[in-house]
C-alpha cells in the first residue's frame, strides 16, 4: 500500500550551523519531522513538516498514565554517499510489540517504512560522513486523549524525529551492580517493551551510581537480585574463557536488534555465543579465576560500549584494556563496516533509502 505523505519543506535550514566533528548526542535535530494522527480507529493525515514545537492539552493521557513508547535506530552513508538504514523492518516490528503491550494501536509497517524513507531521504545531508557517527532516528507514539481517567486512549500521535550524533560512549564505562533497585522488568511486566516509563524508573539508581563514581548500573532480576539482565539502557555480553554469553530473553529483557545482530555475527564466524541465565556470582567467579575476558553493552546508540570495571559488593572487577579485547571490537567493526559499505552485506540488513515522494512548496 502506498501512503499519501504530504511534505512541507522548511524555509530555513539549520544544517550550516552543525559542526559534524563535535556533535553532542541527542541535542541537535534535523530540519523536518514526520507526524501522523490516530483518530476514529485509523491513522490519518500523514505528513512531514518543519521540525518544531507542538502543543498538547494539559490532560493529554500520556502525561498522566504513561501510554508512551519509542524506538531508536540509525541511518548512515555508504562509502559512495548513499543513505542507508540498518534493519528498519525489525524496528517497525518492535514498536508494534511495544504498542500491543501498552494497549496502543499498531502503526502499519508499510506506513512506518515509507515515512522513514521519505524523512531520511529529505534530510540525508544531515547524516555525518564519519564511520561510527550516524543520523539517529527516534520514532515515538503517545496517548493524546484530553481526559483524566484510567483507560486506554482513543487518540494518539506518532512522530519520527532525527538528529546527527557521534559515538554515545566515547570511552569504556564503569558499572555498579545494583542490589536494591530493579528495572520495570518483573515477569509479565513491561521490560521487553520500549515504554517511556521503564526509563524513568532507571534514573534514580543511575544517579546514585554516578554519585559513587560509576557511569551506569548493572541490573539484576527483581525476584532474587541474582541474575544479570541489562546494563544501563543496553543489552549486555560477557566473554568468559573464550565463549560469549548474554542473558536470555525472558519477557523482562528488551529484544535488542543490535543484540540479535551481534549474536548472528559471532555464530556465523564460528564462535560460541550462548543465550542463557547468567548469575552475577558466576561472573564474579569467572573474574576470580582469571577467565572473565570482556564485558560490553550493546545497543543502537552505542553499538558496543566496553566495560572497564564492575563493582559488586566488596569486589571490584577490573577488565583488560580495550586493545586486548577481541569480541566487542569485532562486533563494533563489523556493524560499522556494514553501515558504511566497507563490509559486504550478506544478511540483507542494509536497506538503501528510497525517498521518491512529492514535496509541497
Amino acid at each position: 500500500m502506498k501512503y499519501n505523505i504530504r511534505i512541507t519543506k522548511t524555509r530555513e535550514s539549520h544544517l550550516s550551523e552543525v559542526d559534524f566533528n563535535n556533535i553532542p548526542f541527542g541535542r541537535v535535530f534535523s530540519d523536518h519531522m514526520f507526524v501522523v494522527d490516530y483518530r476514529d480507529g485509523q491513522w490519518v493525515d500523514p505528513r512531514i513538516e518543519p521540525f518544531g514545537r507542538f502543543s498538547i492539552h494539559p490532560a493529554a493521557m500520556a502525561l498522566h498514565y504513561g501510554q508512551a513508547i519509542f524506538e531508536g535506530m540509525k541511518a548512515s552513508k555508504s562509502n559512495d554517499g548513499r543513505p542507508m538504514l540498518f534493519r528498519p523492518e525489525k524496528h517497525a516490528q518492535r514498536i508494534n510489540n511495544s504498542a500491543r503491550r501498552l494497549c496502543m494501536p499498531e502503526i502499519p509497517e508499510a506506513l512506518f517504512l515509507e515515512a522513514l524513507h521519505a524523512l531520511v531521504g529529505l534530510d540525508s545531508d544531515w547524516i555525518p560522513p564519519q564511520e561510527g557517527s550516524a543520523l539517529y532516528i527516534r520514532p515515538f507514539m503517545f496517548a493524546n486523549d484530553e481526559f483524566i481517567g484510567v483507560r486506554p486512549s482513543e487518540n494518539y500521535k506518532f512522530f519520527i524525529i532525527t538528529g546527527p550524533v557521534g559515538p554515545y560512549y566515547p570511552k569504556p564505562v564503569s558499572l555498579l551492580v545494583d542490589q536494591k533497585y530493579a528495572r520495570c522488568a518483573v515477569h509479565g511486566g513491561t521490560g521487553e517493551a520500549k515504554a517511556a516509563g521503564n526509563y524513568a524508573g532507571s534514573l534514580l539508581p543511575a544517579k546514585l551510581a554516578m554519585q559513587k563514581g560509576y557511569d551506569q548500573v548493572m541490573w539484576l532480576d527483581s525476584n532474587e537480585f541474582k541474575y544479570v539482565q541489562e546494563v544501563g539502557t543496553m543489552n549486555i555480553f560477557f566473554v568468559i574463557d573464550g565463549k560469549v554469553f548474554t542473558p536470555e530473553l525472558d519477557g523482562g529483557i528488551l529484544p535488542g536488534i543490535t543484540r540479535d545482530s551481534i549474536l548472528k555475527i559471532f555464530r556465523e564466524k564460528g564462535f560460541q555465543a550462548e543465550e542463557r541465565r547468567i548469575s552475577i556470582d558466576e561472573v564474579a567467579e569467572a573474574y576470580k579465576a582469571g577467565k572473565l575476558q570482556e564485558v560490553f553493552g550493546a545497543g543502537t546508540a552505542a553499538i558496543v560500549s566496553h566495560v572497564s570495571k564492575i563493582s559488586y559488593g566488596d569486589m571490584l572487577m577490573e577488565l583488560p584494556p580495550v586493545e586486548a579485547r577481541k569480541f566487542g571490537e569485532l562486533a563494533k567493526a563489523e556493524i560499522n563496516g556494514l553501515r558504511s559499505g566497507r563490509i559486504k552485506d550478506t544478511h540483507g540488513w542494509i536497506v538503501p533509502v528510497n525517498s521518491h515522494v512529492a514535496v509541497d512548496a
